[in-house]
């Protein structure tokens, strides 16, 4: 009696995919620190990322990072700091999320600042010249009706020339200086022996966290939507920022022209002799 094959051994044998195989994104940036010889409190400082955040994306957590933008840009950070590529784990946190977020347009954002209604400040150098006027005017007129009254009859009765008062000095009124209208001049104007750094967020929110040139923590912390923060140094301003897409950056007074995406974690340096690419 010949033994043969059954046709189950005909069927095609099924190998996992690469996909399947592939680690999740918290459990591959953990072995990467591990292999890395890192601790979470040593990724925490080099990165601004705090403890609990990055416990909690090493366990595949992102509940706590704030949103799909923060998420993606903590990957990216963490990635980096533990030396490896982050472009295939945003990747993969994109495909896991439902793709990534549409990036917000630009043009709407500069078109709603040019048709932006300018507030001009009251003149009030031309209300108080008007007003000495109308007082000195009422004043003159006051003291030469008053002298027309029955004692001027009188005098000319007896034929005698009417004593001639002296007419009010004239008030000379003095042109108002004319206003600057608010332009990129009026922001320029920053002292030169200083590195002056102004941000402003345009859209969503974006954490800040800015150090002068020896070190000294100026600000940390998040700012909302038309929120804006402007730090000064003798020398260097440190910054880091979250979600820099959001960010309207100011450098001495001049608008740096980077293109920042958004949930992009960037760490820039500026000096006296800026603005230049951080």
């Amino acid at each position: 009696m010949s033994i043969g094959n059954s046709p189950e051994d005909d069927r095609p044998s099924v190998e996992p995919s690469a996909e399947d195989d592939r680690p999740s994104i918290g459990r591959a940036l953990q072995q990467a620190r591990i292999d890395a010889g890192l601790t979470v409190d040593e990724v925490s400082t080099s990165t601004r990322v705090r403890i609990p955040i990055v416990q909690a994306i090493e366990q595949d957590d992102f509940s706590r990072c704030g949103g799909d933008v923060y998420a993606r840009g903590h990957i990216r950070t963490l990635a980096r700091a533990v030396g490896l590529d982050p472009d295939p784990f945003v990747a993969q946190y994109d495909a896991d999320h439902g793709g990534r977020p549409s990036p917000t347009p630009a043009a709407p954002l500069f078109e709603a600042e040019r048709i932006r209604p300018e507030r001009r400040r009251p003149n009030w150098t031309a209300a108080m010249v008007a007003a000495i006027v109308a007082v000195v005017g009422f004043v003159g007129f006051t003291l030469f009706n008053g002298g027309d009254d029955g004692g001027s009859d009188s005098q000319v009765a007896e034929g005698s020339t009417p004593e001639q008062k002296p007419s009010p000095p004239k008030a000379t009124t003095k042109p108002a200086d004319p206003k600057p209208d608010p332009s990129d001049s009026a922001i320029a104007a920053v002292p030169k022996d200083k590195v002056t750094v102004k941000l402003s967020v345009l859209d969503d929110k974006s954490w800040i966290s800015a150090k002068s040139h020896n070190g000294k923590l100026l600000f940390d912390g998040t700012l909302l939507k038309g929120e804006s923060k402007t730090f000064q140094d003798d020398e260097r301003v440190d910054l880091i920022i979250g979600n820099a897409g959001a960010i309207e950056l100011f450098v001495n007074g001049k608008r740096v022209e980077d293109e920042f995406e958004t949930g992009q974690v960037e760490r820039l340096s500026y000096t006296k002799g800026d603005p230049a690419v951080g």
